[in-house]
């Protein structure tokens, strides 16, 4: 099976859970939880997850798990299809 990975920033404490752009090729991503416990961690993969219409498991943290810069690698998904599912305007909502 295939996996990608994807450079994140994720900004913790934020109003709503978002993806909120990309800035020189990393994708930010805002979450409400708190970065405690690896709460802000699952609920980054969760927004990703729903993003890309794949099952919340199959999102987790690669590197990073305590900083805000984090690789996040996605099973059953190719480079390709990420880049172009992230780039579809109803991603970005």
């Amino acid at each position: 099976m295939s996996a990608a990975e994807l450079r994140v920033r994720v900004t913790p404490h934020a109003g709503r859970n978002e993806l909120a752009g990309e800035r020189e090729g990393v994708l930010l991503v805002r979450v409400t939880a708190p970065p405690e416990a690896g709460k802000a961690n699952a609920a980054a993969c969760k927004v990703v997850a729903r993003a890309l219409g794949i099952a919340p498991s199959r999102v987790t943290v690669a590197r990073g798990a305590g900083s805000r810069q984090k690789s996040l690698r996605i099973e059953g998904v190719d480079q390709k299809r990420l880049k172009a599912a992230l780039r579809a305007p109803e991603a970005k909502q």
